[in-house]
């Protein structure tokens, strides 16, 4: 055992087009760790269509085979950084037990600083003279959208922040964004507000400053005027932790943990029958849980979380999706003090809980907020307070290939029974009248969101 090195993750690629990529992990174990590896794979967008996984408690062996989702490039140096830093490090060195690293995970609160600068608009990120203003957090996120087209809203948000180089330097940089606000000046002159985290918590050293500004400086060129980095306000860190309210009645609704009966309409996939069985005969000290139901994207990110939120630990896993896009699953598990799983109050708790995650991942529902009418769309956030990925980009994807306007969108954190949900308000104003209309918005946004586009 050691630290991790670049040992530690390997991504081989496919010899010939049109196969998988294949991730090789091998590392300390802990509590979860399936689960955050997961989460960073479906962060680049990548879907896994093979995986095998085993550890005798201390030390674990992973192999993910994975495919890109659409033509966007993966960023596989990236990729491997983000696997490298969800692996536990070794602490045999220490004298501890490298079994217990990280059996407890927290989400920390991370200093928020402002990144000011200032460039001419070449880069297409401003589509009128309005302000356009995201407020994001962990508890709390609100896009404000004036009067235009969502197609120019997307453009700006894809162009002007996921795919600019900005958001990429960022990105590179391990800062994260919490708040944004951009405007434009008479001059033609952009002004933009970060709101932002630093995962390596050095943005306070002037080096740190220095290098963010150099990178922003490298690609933006002459074309930007400005740049400063200073702590933000408490003002600024009090509203990153506001939140807003949903009405009792769709609570209810959206968070309920029964598996809908109704089936699947339309062209979505019938969901509603995956099978979940448990078998403590086949192994000695482990029981066997063994999975079949339809794919979708991020299907074994939902089962490990799942997994993770019971802490149940993974001796032994198998996961394999075929081409008629069905996948079996077979996991030989223990639970956190190393015994079966025998107790059936405990059987039947987590069989529930994963046939709800094969099933309903992802809540979505059209409803109307006074004469307007509101996109609902909730996922549920793990322990550790980490929400799902990428929910939003494909929110907003699937609205701009509907057509449909967006006026306002804000994401939330509810808590509903003992689990804690991150909800996604979309106001789509008051032109959708027919209710064929409102159904053609929840298949689209369901689609996309479970890959299925």
């Amino acid at each position: 055992m050691g630290l991790p090195s670049d040992d530690v993750v390997d991504i081989r690629q496919p010899e010939r087009p049109g196969e998988p990529s294949v991730i090789t992990i091998s590392c300390p174990d802990k509590t979860g760790l399936g689960c955050d590896l997961c989460r960073v794979i479906l962060l680049f967008g990548l879907n896994v269509v093979r995986g095998d996984m085993s550890t005798d408690g201390k030390w674990c062996f992973v192999l993910f085979w994975v495919v890109a989702r659409g033509n966007k490039a993966t960023r596989w140096g990236l990729l491997k950084k983000r696997l490298l830093g969800a692996c536990p490090v070794a602490l045999s060195l220490l004298g501890m037990d490298s079994y217990y690293y990280g059996q407890v995970e927290t989400e920390q609160q991370s200093q928020v600083f402002l990144l000011k600068f200032s460039c001419y608009d070449r880069l297409g990120l401003l589509h009128g003279d309005s302000p356009f203003e995201i407020l994001s957090s962990q508890n709390f996120s609100l896009i404000c959208y004036k009067d235009f087209s969502l197609l120019r809203a997307v453009k700006f948000l894809e162009d002007g922040f996921r795919s600019s180089y900005v958001t990429q330097v960022l990105s590179e940089l391990e800062l994260t964004i919490r708040r944004v606000k951009v405007s434009t000046t008479p001059d033609g002159r952009v002004i933009d507000l970060f709101f932002i985290t630093d995962t390596r918590e050095l943005l306070h050293t002037k080096s740190r400053k220095d290098e963010t500004c150099a990178r922003l400086k490298a690609v933006l060129g002459d074309f930007m005027t400005s740049c400063d980095i200073e702590v933000a306000s408490s003002e600024i860190a009090a509203c990153l932790l506001a939140s807003s309210s949903l009405p009792h009645s769709v609570m209810e609704e959206m968070f309920s943990l029964e598996v809908p009966d109704e089936p699947s309409t339309g062209s979505l996939p019938a969901l509603n029958n995956p099978s979940v069985t448990m078998d403590n005969s086949l192994s000695p000290a482990h029981t066997l849980i063994q999975l079949y139901c339809h794919d979708h994207k991020g299907l074994l990110y939902d089962i490990m979380r799942a997994l993770k939120d019971y802490n149940i630990q993974i001796s032994y896993g198998r996961f394999y999706a075929s081409h008629n896009e069905n996948c079996e699953i077979d996991l030989f598990v223990m639970q956190v003090d190393g015994k079966k799983i025998v107790d059936p109050s405990k059987q039947k708790a987590l069989c529930d809980r994963l046939r709800m995650e094969l099933s309903h991942p992802l809540r979505v529902m059209v409803m109307n907020r006074g004469p307007d009418t509101e996109l609902l769309v909730a996922n549920p956030v793990e322990l550790c307070g980490k929400g799902r990925p990428l929910v939003f980009h494909d929110i907003t994807l699937a609205l701009k290939m509907l057509g449909t306007r967006i006026f306002l969108a804000e994401i939330g954190r509810h808590v509903a029974g003992e689990r804690e949900w991150e909800v996604y308000r979309i106001h789509l104003g008051d032109d959708l009248e027919l209710a064929a209309s409102r159904n053609k918005i929840v298949e689209g946004v369901t689609k996309m969101l479970m890959g299925w586009e």
